[in-house]
């Protein structure tokens, strides 16, 4: 990991967090908790996708809605805690992704928006 390029001096000062859950309301919501408990900067609600996936045993078919986060890595954990709270899947799915190159003012403001 060395290898791949940062920002500045701090590798990974943001990331992209990815959760679904299932309704437009309940994406809207998670959105709208982190981003106003200011854990991300923004997030991005996606259109319905379809999600195949094992449960208990079954495979299984829904429409889910896909949420993308932008937050400050050092919040990662504040926000996985806060999400976790209200998130309405008994297991939800977070997965963070390190912003490997971004324009300086863009990730600027992602850390300012999560101080």
């Amino acid at each position: 990991m060395s290898d791949l390029p940062s920002t500045d001096e701090r590798p990974y000062r943001v990331l992209t967090v990815l959760t679904t859950t299932d309704s437009a309301e309940s994406a809207e919501a998670l959105a709208r908790e982190a981003v106003g408990a200011r854990l991300a900067a923004c997030a991005q609600v996606s259109a319905p996708v379809t999600s195949v996936y094992r449960w208990e045993g079954e495979v299984q078919q829904e429409q889910e809605w896909q949420i993308v986060f932008k937050v400050a890595a050092r919040g990662y954990q504040a926000l996985e805690d806060r999400l976790r709270s209200v998130h309405p899947y008994d297991v939800p799915e977070f997965l963070a992704t390190p912003v490997v190159r971004g324009s300086a003012e863009y990730l600027s403001w992602v850390e300012e928006e999560t101080a």
